[in-house]
């Protein structure tokens, strides 16, 4: 073999190739002019002190709680969108047609706050007939409930009915429309959100802010979502980046320059330029004149690409602490570094900040920070100048109004799922009967379900996967609509997101902004064994989001749908990583009541009664366990077990023992299981003259939804002390249903042996397991022997 030297081969600088996004740096957009006169960059400046003194003095009242920093370094560029960008209205924060702003960035939390806060009392001061009932207000009364939980009983947070603010948004408060903050979570949401509006409204839609910074877009699935955008052409989206290089362990968490990043070799510039965004670079996060320049100019661009403004700007800039050290904490309570913070302010409006001369006993300090937030109220009471950000507010819902955003003509209409009598879970359409004898795939009766319904919807149902549309079956809820994949320009008609190839985090996230829009239920689709796991952040920060939502402004859940495919013991072939049993004990059962809904159907029967059910009850998430082989349509007629709308009840009879008492009772979860059951055991079982009790169970969550007198009906108590159980899942799945000692002792699951099992056919999977037809017999028979003594 020659040798190669590496003498004399140059190194070469590898540029990118032509893209649709562009880049722009403010100054050379600025060269015109300033969008701003210098009074009115004045008045900016007077607000941001404003701003700046709330952060200071929330953190100082909650110690130890919120992150000071962020908030500061984001709050100019945040004002301008406010102020100057958005098209939006205050009296209605429900309304669909308007321009949101989402803190991805959900440790600015503080920041969010302080900002509407600051909005709302401006509007209070100058124009209060254009406020909201209180509920939809965020006062600064409401700031004495920053991180508070809703039983706080200081005597304040009582007196004025203090909204308990969370630590990171959620929609329990009013224009927050989703729940962020966990590990890039926020910025799919976003363009889930920014894909919902789009698709609705098509022509002008309301476009959507996301602010976060660097350090929160290190996570994979940010990168994730940042492909998703671009393929999808989502230019409604605006992401709004507050660089400042400082998280809670670094100072450098990027590459700046030649000096190599703590954490990663790229600048969010050239991440979102990579990813085909149109980029525009601020050199100074704090110029108010570059800042609105540079949202003007992304409000123009007419490629229609998703955009990012990169601000480079200083963590906890005027703060008294700057960099890492401001990111999740700040002065210690009423110490010199805060009364320093307030200098600004009291030196603009000739006010003291109230000086810490109490006990320190909890109610002492809640009136100390009331008394102090009077004091900014009373300052922005006197400068009748503030009367130009009141008049803005009100000029964002003109310009709202004049816009006459309307849905287009093909929009999708979600009540005939929800409303309609002629979708009903005991009556399957024609088009979807499955004949006896016959043989499909239970993801196929899936995907064929889900695409009845989105041509009764016209549209209603979109779908991703992880490079496993067809693989799945979920490409069928795509039928009858164009096909490839959704772009905005080019194929807004499809109903298949590409969601950055196998990207089960961002896809997961981004589905759950899709339905936090209310026009459409989407579905997410990868092997159970991945996707249980890897988006079970998303469905839980929905599930808060929605929980919020409807507790505090009415309304119903808007459902996504997750579904776990390749599930169980039959996907043997590609092993147990793969092949892996642990998926439903993920779901199932760890969410408040009503928030997500498994569903496990045995045979694709029972994938239209078991969906519409849920879909009827509205959870946040459904999530349909799926098989991949080919199944059998079974004759229940002729095998005397139960037809399959009975499953809706969530736990069901099979067989229930002929009149004579039962012998004993076996309740079964999980498709592979039970067609060993019925194929091998049960006929064997009946040639014995074995009397039993045959349950199966298709959804923990349904049955839990039926009342206690229904479900006693259905599953009486001394049955579950007395069974056993056989579940391809995990032996926890089914502790609930078999309560008795003996009877989980005997109980079987695919971990009984105490390994991993290897790969291999389904069928040689099972029987390694012991979980085959054979095995199961016996195990009936040996439980029943035991039993009888």
């Amino acid at each position: 073999m020659q040798k190669i030297s590496f003498e004399g081969v140059p190194s070469r600088t590898l540029g990118f190739m032509e893209r649709r996004g562009r880049y722009y740096d403010v100054n050379d957009i600025i060269q015109s002019g300033n969008p701003m006169s210098e009074e009115e960059k004045n008045l900016f400046e007077r607000l941001d002190i404003i701003y700046r003194t709330l952060c200071a003095v929330m953190y100082n009242y909650v110690p130890m709680s919120g992150h000071p920093g962020g908030s500061i370094s984001s709050g100019r560029f945040v004002a301008s969108l406010v102020y100057n960008i958005l098209d939006s209205d205050i009296r209605n924060p429900a309304r669909d047609d308007q321009d949101i702003i989402v803190y991805a960035a959900g440790h600015k939390a503080l920041g969010l706050y302080a900002m509407w806060a600051l909005r709302n009392e401006i509007m209070r001061a100058f124009a209060p007939s254009e406020l909201p009932e209180e509920k939809y207000q965020l006062r600064f009364e409401d700031l004495l409930g920053f991180r508070r939980n809703p039983t706080n009983s200081l005597p304040l947070f009582r007196k004025f009915k203090a909204k308990a603010l969370d630590g990171h948004p959620t929609p329990a408060t009013p224009f927050v429309k989703l729940a962020t903050g966990a590990s890039g979570v926020g910025v799919p949401a976003a363009f889930g959100y920014a894909f919902g509006a789009l698709d609705f409204y098509r022509e002008n839609p309301p476009k959507v802010h996301i602010v976060e910074g660097e350090g929160g877009m290190t996570p994979g699935r940010v990168a994730e979502a940042l492909a998703a955008a671009s393929a999808s052409r989502l230019y409604n989206a605006f992401l709004h980046i507050d660089f400042n290089q400082a998280s809670i362990d670094s100072n450098r968490v990027c590459r700046d320059g030649n000096q190599k990043g703590d954490y990663v070799q790229w600048n969010p510039s050239e991440l979102c330029y990579l990813n085909d965004f149109n980029v525009i670079y601020v050199d100074d996060g704090k110029d108010f004149n570059k800042i609105l320049a540079a949202q003007l100019f992304a409000a123009q661009l007419p490629n229609k690409m998703p955009t990012a403004i990169v601000y480079r700007t200083i963590k906890g800039w005027k703060y008294g602490i700057e960099g890492r050290a401001s990111h999740g904490a700040g002065h210690k309570f009423c110490s010199e570094g805060y009364y320093l913070a307030c200098k600004d302010f009291q030196d603009t409006y000739k006010t003291m900040v109230p000086k810490c001369e109490i006990e320190p006993t909890p109610e002492k300090i809640e009136e100390l920070y009331y008394e102090t937030l009077m004091s900014i109220r009373k300052a922005i009471e006197s400068d009748g100048s503030l009367r130009l950000f009141a008049d803005r507010i009100i000029e964002s819902a003109k310009r709202l109004n004049a816009a006459g955003r309307k849905p287009h003509g093909k929009r999708p209409n979600l009540d005939i799922v929800y409303s309609s009598d002629s979708i009903r879970a005991d009556t399957t359409p024609a088009e979807l009967r499955l004949n006896p004898d016959t043989t499909t795939t239970i993801r196929a009766a899936l995907g064929d379900s889900l695409n009845y319904l989105n041509t009764r919807t016209g549209g209603a149902f979109v779908a991703g996967a992880a490079d496993l549309l067809g693989s799945t079956s979920i490409n069928a809820v795509n039928k009858g609509f164009p096909e490839g994949f959704y772009d905005s320009v080019e194929n807004p008609d499809c109903r298949l997101l590409s969601i950055g190839g196998i990207c089960e985090d961002a896809m997961g996230a981004m589905m759950s902004g899709i339905a936090a829009f209310g026009k459409h239920i989407p579905s997410s689709s990868s092997y159970g064994a991945f996707i249980s796991a890897m988006e079970h952040t998303a469905a839980r920060l929905y599930g808060i989001g929605q929980q919020n939502r409807t507790e505090h402004f009415g309304g119903e859940y808007n459902p996504w749908i997750l579904v776990n495919a390749h599930a169980g013991l039959k996907t043997g072939e590609d092993g147990p990583t793969h092949a892996d049993p642990q998926c439903l004990q993920l779901l199932q059962e760890n969410f408040p009541k009503g928030v997500l809904i498994t569903l496990t159907p045995w045979e694709p029967g029972e994938v239209w009664p078991l969906l519409i059910a849920a879909l009827k009850k509205r959870p946040c998430v459904i999530s349909p366990f799926v098989t991949r082989p080919n199944e059998k349509v079974y004759n229940r007629t002729a095998l005397k077990i139960a037809p399959a709308h009975e499953s809706v009840n969530g736990i069901y009879a099979i067989r229930k023992a002929d009149g004579k008492k039962a012998d004993g009772t076996v309740i079964i979860q999980e498709s592979a299981v039970m067609i060993e059951f019925i194929n091998k055991a049960l006929p064997r079982l009946e040639k014995d003259g074995i009397n039993l009790n045959i349950y199966y169970v298709s959804s923990a969550e349904l049955f839990d939804m039926l009342d206690v007198r229904r479900q006693e009906e259905i599953l009486p108590y001394p049955l579950r002390e007395e069974a056993m159980g056989i579940t391809g899942f995990t032996l926890p799945t089914m502790l609930r249903w078999v309560t008795g000692k003996y009877g989980r002792e005997l109980t079987m699951h695919p971990y009984m042996k105490g390994r991993y099992l290897g790969s291999g056919s389904g069928e040689a999977v099972m029987q390694e397991a012991g979980l085959d037809g054979d095995s199961q017999y016996k195990q009936i028979r040996r439980y029943l022997e035991g039993k009888s003594r």
